[in-house]
């Protein structure tokens, strides 16, 4: 999904070797073996993606919740 997202050509940079060392095309990616947040960036909205990392740093106290007069 990256190399089909890439505004900058970095992926064909490192296919065509331009690029040493890059993640995913040279060097290994690593998955997190326990991710805090997993966000299928191919299969949900960039909107449902910010509701989800939102509600993490809500949930951890990182971020504040604002009271709203209703």
């Amino acid at each position: 999904m990256c190399e089909q997202r890439d505004p900058k050509g970095m992926y064909r940079k490192a296919r065509d070797g331009v690029i040493k060392e890059f993640t995913g095309i040279s060097a290994p990616y690593e998955a997190p073996t326990a991710a805090d947040l997993e966000v299928n960036t191919g299969s949900e909205s960039l909107e449902k993606g910010v509701d989800l990392v939102l509600e993490l740093l809500k949930s951890r106290g990182i971020l504040a919740v604002k009271e709203t007069d209703s």
